[in-house]
């Protein structure tokens, strides 16, 4: 067979495998543009509520804070389910504190868990699981473990994951977000979560796209070689 045959068909499957990719960076790239950002975060799901501080209550001082927990790097002082409370960080170490005694109160346990997730929750589902998470699942990213994901049975699946340490609700995941997650990563070819795949797909994408435009090069220029000729 002739080379022109050989670079015509190269060419051609070349383009289908692009072509693929280009309808799929199109899909991608519509949903990402009709679904609202501040309905992927699933603000619409969960809202911390944020009740003022009392000026006048009765709270221990940061100068036996500091006896009590040594080596404190940062410290706030919030409100939480009406009880107000210290966040203390000791280097990468955060844990909750009760502003009136002093009493470090975290790890949160599942009840107080649940009752952060009934205050914040606005949707329409009820709760069908707490689970404890030592082992991040991808939606979660690489925020720091354990955390608590509170399970919603309802029609988007809403999962809310809080810090057993800070109290503060982390994620808010449905499934319009799992949804755009598995869109971007197709907008992006990020179809591996390891670097070293990512990094030999791009080459791959690099090589074809080269074979595709050298391929098409050639059979243009033969395309009028053959026009001359004739």
């Amino acid at each position: 067979m002739q080379l022109s045959f050989w670079v015509r068909r190269t060419h051609k499957w070349i383009g289908l495998v692009i072509g693929v990719q280009a309808l799929l960076w199109m899909i991608s790239g519509l949903y990402m543009v009709v679904v609202p950002l501040e309905v992927i975060h699933g603000d619409h799901l969960a809202h911390v509520s944020t009740i003022p501080l009392n000026p006048a209550a009765r709270r221990v001082d940061h100068g036996e804070l500091a006896k009590l927990y040594p080596g404190i790097t940062s410290l706030r002082l919030k409100n939480m389910l009406g009880r107000e409370v210290y966040e203390i960080k000791q280097g990468k170490d955060a844990a909750l504190v009760d502003a009136t005694s002093g009493k470090k109160i975290s790890p949160l346990d599942r009840d107080t868990i649940k009752a952060l997730a009934d205050d914040a929750y606005v949707g329409e589902g009820s709760i069908s699981g707490i689970e404890w998470v030592v082992k991040a699942p991808r939606e979660v990213g690489a925020r720091p473990l354990p955390l608590w994901a509170v399970h919603y049975e309802e029609f988007g699946d809403t999962t809310l994951y809080y810090s057993p340490h800070t109290g503060d609700l982390v994620a808010r995941r449905h499934n319009l977000w799992r949804w755009f997650d598995f869109v971007w990563m197709l907008h992006i070819m990020d179809y591996q979560e390891r670097e070293d795949v990512n990094n030999t797909l791009l080459r791959i994408a690099s090589l074809t796209g080269l074979a595709f435009a050298l391929s098409g090069a050639w059979l243009l220029l033969y395309s009028f070689k053959r026009r001359n000729r004739a």
